[in-house]
């Protein structure tokens, strides 16, 4: 039997999900893009680079095989890689991700949310099209077995009614002073909110990386997204809570709930139709099916889908990482596409955009 072929990759960004995460013993491992990469055997991270030295160093106490760099344009002129991985903070994914493209390898591995605005995932996009290099968004959720399952079993639970989904951070949602690094819970989890929703009410969840068939994520999921309750903190522009109303073909009443200030992080998704339900989320794993109720004569009721099983291991991140193998060995389409990143972008800029708008009337 003939050897497959390894992978080189570099890894631009040594912090909390670049790597250190990679030591939460709580998380389910691996947690982070630096032991993925390492996980998978048919991977060989040749470099690492971070601007931080101090991050740097801390790196290098674990990780003695990958060459480091301070500067990643230095490690783009020097090393040739087949992936390259971009785990830098939001304000500094367009400058990263045009020069990780412009190196040419063979796939680009972006983290969750594309870029800051629109306008910029557009500038990411355009490059990556005009030198056709491919493009994968670290929208975890996507590879997780336990979200699969969920999206299997949506058939089955008749037409959608409607979806609740939630999520609370420690983070305000929306502060304006964070406008240029991104670090709001609308913008560094929301993300996975939106996307996740996307993705469950996709028909086709998985998007041709070949620019010329590229929607460019225009092509809504999600449609007439709209405000309808918004908390701000203390008579200022930065925001507590809101929700917000969207619609799409498959569901007429999709509710996004974010609460910024918590005291807890909580993610779920509630997903209701005509004859079942899905609840899931970090904790949650339930499936109920319509079955004759035990309550009341004539009656149906839902009923636990006892013969659903929640998986041992979500393997969100090593999926993530089989699927980038499985996509240079020609076998797999990529799942989490610039596409599906940058349709979920343009759904945040909505919500950003009419929050500013009604910060800007007399309170």
């Amino acid at each position: 039997m003939a050897r497959k072929k390894k992978y080189t990759a570099a890894l631009i960004g040594t912090g909390r999900i670049g790597f250190t995460l990679g030591f939460d013993r709580k998380r389910e491992q691996p947690a982070s893009h630096n032991m993925a990469l390492c996980d998978n055997h048919r991977i060989r991270l040749v470099a690492a680079c971070d601007s931080d030295p101090v991050k740097l160093k801390y790196y290098h106490r674990f990780m003695r095989r990958p060459q480091l760099f301070s500067d990643y344009s230095y490690l783009f002129a020097t090393t040739k890689a087949d992936i390259i991985t971009i785990a830098v903070n939001e304000n500094a994914h367009l400058g990263a991700s045009l020069a990780a493209i412009r190196a040419r390898p063979r796939l680009v591995i972006l983290e969750k949310p594309v870029a800051l605005s629109v306008e910029e995932g557009l500038k990411i996009f355009e490059e990556a099209k005009t030198l056709n290099i491919p493009v994968m968004i670290n929208h975890e959720r996507r590879f997780a077995e336990d979200y699969k399952i969920a999206k299997e079993y949506i058939s089955k639970i008749g037409t959608i009614q409607t979806i609740n989904a939630r999520l609370d951070s420690s983070l305000y949602v929306y502060n304006p002073e964070q406008e240029k690094t991104g670090e709001y819970s609308l913008w560094h989890d929301g993300t996975h909110l939106v996307d996740i929703v996307s993705y469950l009410l996709e028909d086709k969840c998985v998007q041709d990386v070949h620019y010329d068939a590229e929607d460019c994520g225009d092509k809504e999921v999600l449609r007439n997204i709209k405000i309808t309750n918004i908390l701000f903190d203390d008579n200022s522009k930065i925001v507590r809570s809101i929700n917000v109303h969207a619609q799409s073909e498959k569901c007429p009443d999709i509710n996004l709930f974010v609460t910024g200030k918590s005291r807890y992080f909580g993610f779920e998704i509630d997903v209701i139709g005509t004859e079942g339900r899905i609840r899931i989320g970090n904790g949650i794993f339930e499936f109920y099916k319509r079955e004759q109720s035990r309550l009341y004569t004539g009656f149906y009721s839902l009923e636990k889908d006892i013969n659903v099983f929640k998986p041992k291991k979500t393997k969100y991140f090593s999926n993530m990482i089989k699927n980038a193998v499985d996509f240079l060995d020609g076998k797999e389409p990529i799942y989490s596409t610039l596409a599906t990143g940058l349709r979920t972008l343009r759904v945040l800029e909505e919500i950003k955009n009419q929050i500013k708008e009604i910060s800007s009337l007399p309170f």
